[in-house]
């Protein structure tokens, strides 16, 4: 396998969020936290965990930059980038059934 494609360079950063909605001011912005980090091309993992495939750890540190400059004024964000190999190692259940996990996006190279 070509090093650049590592399952091991390659990473997912996953961003993980309880933000406040009691008002209609918490529900905008965190409702805009998440057209945000969307607009990122980050997609929707559970409710409120989103995350995104990256190359390499620089892209990676590229987009939790971009997360971090949009951060809502209220609630709890976290971040966490894990390897490709870890991501794959992960077992998802839908109620008592396994479920196979969803394919990541297939890395295109141009010559």
């Amino acid at each position: 396998m070509n090093q650049r494609f590592s399952e091991y360079r390659i990473m997912w950063v996953l961003v993980l969020f309880d933000l406040p909605t009691e008002t209609k001011k918490e529900r905008k912005a965190a409702a805009d936290f998440r057209k945000k980090i969307t607009g990122d091309g980050f997609t929707m993992f559970q409710f409120s965990i989103y995350l995104r495939h990256c190359v390499s750890r620089e892209n990676a540190e590229v987009h939790i930059k971009r997360v971090k400059s949009i951060l809502p004024e209220f609630g709890k964000v976290g971040i966490m980038c894990i390897t490709d190999k870890q991501f794959g190692e992960m077992e998802l259940f839908y109620g008592k059934k396994p479920e196979k996990p969803k394919a990541g996006p297939q890395q295109l190279e141009l010559f």
